[in-house]
């Protein structure tokens, strides 16, 4: 028979995720109802609006991304183990710190100091109802990612905080829309590719100190890589170069039961759609994907969750997984 504080944790517990969920739902429920309404023969699936800094702020994103999925079912998979999600304040990353938490794991994530508090405030009390009684609490650390002292000294935070680091999500992004290569200049080309790949080398060389077998390093591409986009070529460009560096270095570490694998989704409903594209493009985002729609992060969050969890991917590495709506890709 279980102890009556046991019993008392537990309840606290399922009431914190029900109030979380409740207040998330509530908004983003009120804010949907224009979704609803516009989402017809028109094409529009979202409200235009435009946020014109990167990197962009999911707080006031209309509607706001669904970073909860409530069917979502734990189980344990990532007990025990601790991982790194950059930039895990909103979008993609902010859903897959969620569904880790919920998995058992100990989460630090990335942001930008300044101009994420507020959606790494948000994640974080998201993580600390969502998290697993014996998982520590999450920590959030603020990091410019395209540089290599940065890196190492976000690594040597996690590991000073946990002891270890067991999961490594090579997540953050940034994107600008082009027409042409004379809109790309050098300073730009140098700033997309530091935030996108060089950050990837620079966190998975110092997060490998600390790895040991079992391991799992899983880095964010797109769909972009496979299909190209002439509207997003720089960034696109570092999504083909994610792809090549998962499948070099899962050879490479292969051998030392480190796992390397990747994710491409098509078009997401995040603050990195909002910050980079044009109203009109916005409206429209998904209608392109045979489902005729953007997904939400909590429908890419899985895929991380089964490539990070031992029991579910331990025979996969050098892969990449495709949640993109069903648009057919040479993999």
């Amino acid at each position: 028979m279980r102890p009556k504080a046991f019993h008392g944790f537990l309840y606290e517990k399922t009431f914190g995720l029900v109030v979380c969920f409740l207040k998330y739902k509530v908004k983003q429920s009120s804010e949907n109802s224009y979704y609803k309404e516009k989402d017809g023969d028109d094409g529009e699936k979202f409200p235009p609006q435009r946020q014109e800094t990167q990197p962009g702020k999911e707080y006031v994103m209309n509607p706001l991304p669904e970073t909860i999925n409530p069917d979502y079912k734990p189980a344990n998979r990532l007990q025990g183990k601790v991982a790194l999600v950059t930039g895990g304040d909103s979008g993609i990353g902010r859903a897959v710190c969620y569904c880790f938490a919920r998995e058992g794991a100990s989460v630090a994530l990335t942001y930008v100091k300044g101009q994420e508090d507020k959606d790494k405030d948000d994640t974080l009390q998201m993580i600390v109802v969502a998290k697993t009684s014996d998982a520590k609490d999450p920590i959030a650390i603020p990091a410019d990612v395209g540089f290599d002292d940065n890196c190492k000294w976000v690594i040597d935070q996690v590991v000073n905080e946990y002891g270890k680091i067991d999961i490594l999500v090579n997540n953050a992004a940034e994107q600008h829309m082009t027409s042409s290569l004379d809109d790309i200049t050098e300073p730009r080309l140098e700033r997309v590719f530091r935030t996108n790949i060089f950050s990837q080398f620079f966190l998975s060389r110092h997060a490998l100190k600390h790895m040991r077998e079992g391991s799992s390093i899983i880095n964010s591409t797109s769909v972009n890589a496979y299909l190209g986009n002439p509207m997003t070529l720089d960034y696109t460009a570092t999504k083909g170069a994610i792809v090549a560096f998962t499948r070099g270095l899962a050879l490479q570490l292969v051998d030392k039961g480190i796992r390397v694998n990747g994710v491409a989704p098509g078009p997401v409903w995040t603050p990195l759609q909002v910050a980079s594209m044009p109203e009109d493009m916005i409206k429209s985002l998904g209608s392109e994907t045979p489902m005729k729609r953007a997904a939400q992060p909590s429908e890419i969050a899985p895929s991380y969750v089964f490539l990070a969890s031992p029991d579910c991917a331990s025979y996969f590495t050098g892969q990449v997984l495709h949640p993109n709506g069903g648009m057919i890709v040479n993999a």
